[in-house]
């Protein structure tokens, strides 16, 4: 496979543009202009399409993809700690409150050594994009140097990406070795990374993005706060942080401001079309409603929320209510780099909180939630368009003036776990089993913007 600019593909595949609904892609033609956007689509049946075929074919501009390879959307991954992925798969049997002092405050103070960031960045970036994921939402460290590293290896790379350098500087929640200095120090570093990413040579593109980053209410002071969000609006950047994630963290915010972490982040001016809030699993009626009004975003982290939350996020009620919602890893909370894995953790556990978890209970009142459950294609679509319209981005389907940002599923890797039977497997069949079986041995290709990447 390679490099897509000015070519067209035919592939079958799927994409969810919209939340209920699978497009099952037979045998069409995308074409993919010179800066990597989705020109036109041309299906069986579309006038032209066996002509516009074999004209791209003999001119050498066709790519065909071999029978058994689907092509996807590529995952967005709306919550992703980059300086956490040396203790993927560790550090996991502490309360939040605990694992940031004992584990994760340690680790990412080591990205003062250049060398180690290098190095930790270069190996998450590669995995990530070989897991299929296109657009990753990163939270970095306090760290400048370190954080212009991670901007610089995601477009070395090829990966979209929309980075922060974390805001963080209350000394009653944030050790001394690792925090800023005042909150002068937090919004000066702040301006001088979106400054940095704005103005780099090689992202002419604007593939990668930066973002204003307060680590959370309880890392940060109000004067902090307050001065990300007047950046927040003279920049114009897109805003991420955590929200009502556990009860420690939704309990300390409401101690501190005498109200809910939406409530305190909207009244500090942090709240947008472009604001991605971690987790949410404690919010009232009242601030759904703020985030709708707001259009503001949830990253729902299935697999971080079973070890930290105390909850499970009612993924199902929020898209009713016409939430944006997407799907993160929340690497290293999540101890998978997958969103693969990430997709098949939110429909269990959203059939989890439907039926309720207690044995001891009756069928009857077990569990009072009521409905709750999704299923793959609610999954599939959080995972792709769902993220992508999160973060308002022209990616995570296919569809003339959205980016060519894609993966190709091998259904018949020697080494994946999927399995298609001719007699029982067709159309929306194929797609279930490639979101509950599919690994990283499956993806056989990945594009960002008409490039392969991987």
């Amino acid at each position: 496979m390679t490099h897509l600019r000015n070519k067209a593909i035919c592939a079958s595949g799927f994409h969810s543009p919209e939340r209920g609904v699978i497009d099952v892609l037979d045998d069409v033609l995308i074409s993919v202009d010179e800066n990597g956007t989705i020109a036109s689509i041309h299906r069986h049946g579309d006038p032209n399409y066996r002509t516009i075929r074999e004209t791209r074919a003999a001119a050498g501009e066709l790519v065909t993809l071999p029978e058994g390879s689907y092509l996807l959307p590529g995952f967005v991954d709306l919550h992703v700690h980059a300086p956490q992925f040396p203790q993927l798969g560790n550090a996991l049997d502490v309360p939040l409150e605990v694992w940031l002092q004992k584990y994760t405050f340690p680790l990412e103070a080591r990205y003062e050594d250049h060398a180690f960031a290098r190095r930790a960045y270069r190996l998450l970036v590669d995995d990530l994009i070989a897991n299929g994921t296109t657009t990753a939402l990163y939270f970095a460290t306090i760290h400048q140097d370190a954080t212009r590293i991670l901007a610089d290896t995601c477009l070395e790379r090829g990966q979209r990406a929309l980075i922060g350098k974390v805001a963080m500087d209350n000394p009653l929640e944030c050790p001394d070795y690792y925090r800023d200095a005042s909150p002068e120090a937090a919004l000066s570093g702040t301006r001088d990374l979106i400054d940095y990413i704005r103005k780099h040579p090689d992202n002419a593109e604007k593939r990668v993005l930066p973002v204003v980053t307060p680590r959370f209410i309880p890392s940060c002071t109000d004067a902090a706060l307050e001065g990300l969000g007047a950046i927040a609006r003279e920049c114009g950047c897109h805003v991420q942080t955590h929200c009502s994630e556990s009860d420690w963290a939704h309990g300390y915010v409401l101690s501190r401001h005498g109200m809910t972490d939406t409530a305190s982040l909207d009244r500090f001016g942090l709240l947008g079309r472009h604001s991605v809030l971690a987790h949410s699993n404690f919010l009232t009626d009242k601030d759904v409603e703020t985030l709708k009004i707001r259009q503001s975003a949830v990253a729902h982290c299935p697999i971080s929320n079973a070890y930290f939350a105390n909850a499970v996020f009612p993924l199902r009620a929020a898209l009713e209510k016409g939430m944006n919602v997407g799907l993160g890893t929340d690497i290293s909370g999540g101890p998978s780099a997958s969103m693969f894995e990430n997709c098949r953790a939110a429909i269990m556990a959203s059939r989890m909180l439907e039926s309720g978890v207690d044995p001891r209970l009756d069928a009857a009142t077990r569990s009072t939630f009521g409905p709750a459950r999704i299923d793959f294609r609610d999954a599939f679509h959080v995972a792709t368009a769902g993220g992508a319209k999160s973060l308002d981005l022209p990616v995570g389907q296919f569809s003339p003036g959205y980016r060519f940002d894609a993966m190709v599923v091998d259904v018949c890797a020697d080494k994946g776990a999927i399995r298609l039977w001719d007699d029982l497997d067709s159309g929306e069949t194929i797609l279930q089993k490639i979101i509950f079986g599919a690994s990283r041995a499956n993806i056989a290709g990945v594009w960002v913007d008409g490039r392969k990447v991987a």
